[in-house]
C-alpha cells in the first residue's frame, strides 16, 4: 500500500493519563480513513500529533517519506488541510477573509487568489453572493463549507477532518456527506475523518479504524467489523449503533 502517513510507535500522555498506547498505523493516498470510537478514545488525539499541535512522547510520523518534526512541521502544514468541528472561523473576518487567509499570509497575486475561491465556491456549493458575510450571519452548514474551503485553498495532500458535521442537524449533515463523498472522489483526496457515527463512517470511509482507550480495536471494512468482529467490543459497539440502516 502506497502510504502518505505513517506512524510507527506513536504514543502520548496527558499528565498520569495515557491517551495513546503505541500505535502503528498508515494512511493511504487517495483514500479517506475514519477514526471512529467513543469519547476520549484517541482519535483527535492522534489527529493533533500528525499535524504536531501535540508531540508525541515517544515514537515517528513520517508525511510523504518525511519525519514530522517541530522544525519541518510550518512547512508541511501547508501541504496539509485541517476541519474542526465548529469550524474554527474568526468571527471578525468575512467568509472571504477566512478562505482566503493563508493564500494571503504567503502572498499570493490577487488574480490567483480569486480564481481559487471561485473554484471552491464551485465545489462546496457555497453561493459566492455570501462571501462578504461574517460567520454568525451564516448557517452552520455554510459555516462548515467556509472551513473546508479555507483548509482546501492551498490543495493539500492531506486533509484531517475532526467531528466536521457533529454539530449540524440531520437534512443539513446528510447533505454535507454527500458533498464531502463527492469532493474527495472527484480530488481523489487522502482524508483523515473523526466521528462518532458509524452510519456517516461506512458512507465516507474507504477503510474505518475503530479505538477505544487509546488503542486500534479493528480497522477494516464496517463489513469486516460487522462479519469479523475482533474483540466484544467491536461487537457491543455495532450493536449500539441502532440507527444504522447498512447494517
Amino acid at each position: 500500500m502506497d502510504s502518505l502517513v505513517q506512524l510507527t510507535g506513536v504514543s502520548k500522555t496527558y499528565g498520569s493519563a495515557l491517551a495513546l498506547h503505541p500505535t502503528d498505523l498508515n494512511f493511504a493516498r487517495g483514500k479517506t480513513t475514519v477514526l471512529i470510537g467513543p469519547s476520549g478514545c484517541g482519535k483527535s488525539t492522534l489527529l493533533r500529533l500528525i499535524i504536531r499541535l501535540l508531540d508525541p512522547d515517544a515514537g515517528s510520523i513520517r508525511f510523504d517519506g518525511a519525519t514530522i518534526t517541530s522544525e519541518n512541521i510550518p512547512e508541511l502544514r501547508r501541504r496539509i488541510g485541517y476541519v474542526i468541528q465548529d469550524g474554527g472561523l474568526f468571527p471578525h473576518l468575512t467568509a472571504r477573509k477566512n478562505v482566503l487567509l493563508m493564500a494571503s499570509h504567503l502572498r499570493w497575486p490577487l488574480p490567483k487568489m480569486e480564481t481559487r475561491l471561485a473554484e471552491l465556491c464551485a465545489l462546496t456549493r457555497f453561493p459566492e453572493s455570501a462571501l462578504d458575510r461574517f460567520p454568525l450571519e451564516l448557517s452552520g452548514g455554510q459555516r462548515q463549507r467556509i472551513s473546508l474551503m479555507r483548509a482546501l485553498m492551498l490543495s493539500p495532500e492531506l486533509l484531517l477532518l475532526d467531528e466536521p458535521l457533529g454539530a449540524l442537524d440531520p437534512l443539513v449533515r446528510a447533505a454535507l456527506q454527500k458533498d464531502l463523498k463527492e469532493i474527495f472522489a472527484r480530488l481523489k483526496q487522502t482524508a483523515i475523518l473523526v466521528t462518532h457515527d458509524l452510519a456517516e463512517a461506512a458512507y465516507l470511509g474507504d477503510e474505518i479504524v475503530l479505538m477505544n482507550e487509546g488503542r486500534v480495536e479493528q480497522r477494516g471494512t464496517v463489513d469486516d467489523l460487522r462479519m469479523k468482529p475482533a474483540s466484544s467490543f467491536v461487537t457491543d459497539f455495532i450493536n449500539a449503533q441502532r440507527g444504522l440502516a447498512l447494517i
